[in-house]
């Protein structure tokens, strides 16, 4: 079941090379997570010049723990150096931003997709599932370099059921091979479920609501994760080494300890506790 060590550093938001467009294109209402409301199009008022973020280092303390959540997968970087062509909206006219704020949405859901598929190729349990997967990807990756009239026009959903389909076969077959009853529990409603201790490993959690649930010391090795809504989840000293399709934003939105175990894909939050 373990994963192979693959090269994702294209999927990972690359600020750097993006014109703040998460800042920009993105709507956020007041909240637990937001101190403020935003419409799409509106800069964040915390947002400078140079696209960066001026309370970057203390966002969770100034409200905004959404932000720190918050993930592109590559996409921010796409579509302003490829599909815009480095041009910064800042410079130019409403229409341009009006482009923006409908394109970047559909290409951040294509990298996110180009991250499943990228990891279900490296899988080594989903090799007769190989020429299909890889087909997905190439078709997918070309999808995020068409021009923003073809992506604001793309059947975004149709595409995403079709890669659905293939992740679905690809983690059955990658979580056959867990010793054990692996459960079942898909769309489930966890939300604040004492888990402490539970056997998970090959357990299928897709959509799974895991808000604030207690998952302490839990054995999730070689569970399906795909959707599962980690928020608040308590992660402390749990095992998710080969976890299925855990992405940064979950393990960022989750609470955890220097006991964690995660899989070589994901990167320990800052604001994880020490732990014991």
């Amino acid at each position: 079941m373990r994963e192979q060590m693959v090269d994702r550093s294209d999927l990972r938001g690359d600020c750097g090379n993006c014109f703040g467009l998460c800042c920009v294109a993105l709507p956020f209402a007041r909240s637990a997570d937001f101190a403020i409301d935003k419409g799409a199009g509106r800069p964040c008022p915390n947002l400078g010049e140079d696209h960066r973020c001026g309370i970057h280092a203390r966002l969770r303390q100034e409200g905004f723990t959404g932000c720190t959540v918050y993930d592109c997968f590559g996409a921010g970087q796409k579509v302003s150096q490829v599909t815009f062509g480095g041009r910064d909206w800042r410079t130019a006219d409403r229409e341009h931003v009006r482009r923006v704020v409908e394109v970047f949405p559909v290409v951040r859901q294509l990298h996110e997709l180009l991250w499943y598929l990228t990891e279900a190729l490296a899988l080594p349990a989903a090799r007769p599932l190989r020429p299909e997967l890889r087909r997905a990807l190439d078709t997918t990756e070309r999808l995020t370099r068409q021009t923003p009239e073809e992506l604001t026009a793309l059947d975004l959903p149709a595409h995403r059921q079709d890669v659905n389909v293939l992740l679905l076969r690809t983690s059955e077959l990658a979580r056959a091979g867990t010793p054990g009853r692996r459960k079942d529990r898909r769309n489930a409603d966890l939300m604040g479920a004492r888990l402490k201790g539970a056997d998970l490993r090959g357990a299928n959690l897709r959509g799974a609501y895991l808000i604030a649930a207690d998952l302490t010391g839990a054995d999730l090795r070689g569970a399906d994760l795909i959707g599962a809504d980690l928020r608040d989840t308590d992660l402390t000293d749990a095992d998710l080494t080969g976890a299925l399709f855990l992405t940064q934003p979950q393990v960022n939105a989750a609470r955890g300890s220097a006991g964690t175990r995660l899989p070589a894909s994901a990167v320990r939050p800052a604001h994880w506790t020490a732990g014991r």
